[in-house]
C-alpha cells in the first residue's frame, strides 16, 4: 500500500526556516513527479514545488528562491527547505506523488503537516 507520511512543520517566526520531510513508503523510480502542496482554509491547493523523473525542478513564482525541493533516493525521502519564510507561507503543506502503473498514473498524498508563520 502507497503511503506518504510527512514531518517537520511547526511555529516559526518571519524569516526564519523550517524543513518539511516526507518517507515515501514507494518505489522512487515508479514515479513521474514528486512535489510539495499547500493549502489555506477557503483556498484551492495549490503547488508549492516539484521534482520531475529526470531531475528537473519547478517552483511556484511566490517561493523561488527561498524554498528548495529535494529527493533523496537511498533514503525513500523528499524534502522541502523553506527558508525567510513569510506570514503568507502559513499553510498545511501535503507531499504528493504521481506514480505511472500499468500505463495509467495515479496521485498519492500525504496526511498534510501544519506550518504556521508570525510575523
Amino acid at each position: 500500500q502507497v503511503q506518504l507520511v510527512e514531518s517537520g512543520g511547526g511555529l516559526v517566526q518571519a524569516g526564519g526556516s523550517l524543513r518539511l520531510s516526507c518517507a515515501l513508503h514507494i518505489s522512487i523510480p515508479s514515479l513521474i513527479s514528486m512535489g510539495w502542496y499547500r493549502q489555506t482554509p477557503g483556498k484551492q491547493r495549490e503547488l508549492v514545488a516539484v521534482y520531475i523523473s529526470g531531475g528537473s525542478t519547478n517552483y511556484a513564482v511566490s517561493v523561488k528562491g527561498r524554498f528548495t525541493i529535494a529527493v533523496d533516493n537511498a533514503k525513500n525521502m523528499m524534502f522541502l527547505q523553506m527558508n525567510s519564510l513569510k506570514p503568507d507561507d502559513t499553510a498545511v503543506y501535503y507531499c504528493h506523488v504521481e506514480r505511472l502503473y500499468s500505463g495509467i498514473s495515479y496521485d498519492y498524498w500525504g496526511q498534510g503537516t501544519q506550518v504556521a508563520v508570525s510575523s
